[in-house]
């Protein structure tokens, strides 16, 4: 039975629905660029190009910098996992990944090869140049103490809470310089009732992706379980983590033209010579 209340909640909805609406159309100035379909699984690197190859362990981290044109390929070669990354401008650590605007500036949460990862001084910092798996989360966190007590047995297990504060404290910062995160390979979704839901069959073994570095940039990545991961089990595989030169962005590169907000954030990041 619909309740005043009920009433009230759904015209509530609807209006905040309406200036959503209204206000991404006018955030939008021109229509953005289709975005291309997933990128092929086995996708190879030129051997000429890689940097430096390491695998994850899982339940572990790694800290590596990225100098701008540089790219990190994650790929799932030993089976399902997922990856938390975190970044700050190596320049200036003050400035650092910033998922809310990455989310709110491109008006979606789905994150795909044309995507761009915004810092919290608007400007670029990483671009998704390729992208087999499109099912990654940008709004529910990593795993901690807690989370991981509440879910496995036989603890305690590494998280990527912790792992994040003792990658800070190795890189000379403090919790407080930790930001929020954005989980590759977590395939969440919401529902039409506003609740979480993870679909396994979103990520598959084999699946990767490419980013880019805009500027120079210290990155962190936690290979731990998913909060909402469902597998009853802490087993998170081997993650392979590459860091290769990436093709010279051409002037019809997608990231940087797929949207306006996009081109935006690089005339910020070539303010300060990225």
């Amino acid at each position: 039975m619909t309740t005043p209340e009920t009433t009230t909640i759904q015209q509530t909805i609807a209006e905040n629905r309406r200036r959503y609406e209204a206000l991404k159309a006018q955030g939008q100035e021109h229509a953005p660029r289709a975005l291309p379909p997933p990128s092929v699984r086995g996708l190879p690197l030129d051997e000429a190009e890689i940097l430096h190859t390491e695998t994850i362990p899982g339940g572990w981290y790694w800290t590596t910098e990225l100098h701008a044109g540089d790219a990190l390929r994650l790929a799932l070669d030993h089976g399902p996992s997922s990856v938390a990354l975190v970044a700050w401008n190596a320049a200036d650590t003050s400035e650092r990944l910033n998922y809310a605007d990455t989310v709110k500036v491109q008006w979606s949460a789905a994150l795909r090869k044309g995507r761009v990862l915004f810092s919290d001084m608007g400007r670029v910092m990483l671009s998704l140049i390729e992208d087999s798996c499109c099912a990654h989360d940008a709004l529910t966190g990593g795993s901690n103490a807690a989370s991981n007590a509440a879910r496995y047995a036989k603890g305690p297990h590494r998280n990527t809470r912790d792992n994040l504060v003792l990658a800070a404290l190795k890189a000379g910062l403090d919790r407080r310089d930790i930001p929020a995160l954005i989980t590759f390979f977590a395939p969440v979704s919401v529902g039409a009732e506003g609740r979480f839901t993870w679909n396994e069959a979103g990520r598959r073994a084999g699946d990767f992706v490419d980013l880019r570095a805009e500027m120079d940039l210290v990155v962190t990545l936690s290979n731990c379980p998913h909060p909402l991961d469902p597998a009853p089990d802490y087993a998170p595989n081997p993650v392979t983590a590459t860091r290769f030169r990436a093709p010279h962005p051409g002037p019809d590169d997608l990231c940087r033209t797929a949207t306006i907000e996009a081109v935006r954030g690089f005339s910020n990041n070539a303010a300060i010579g990225f």
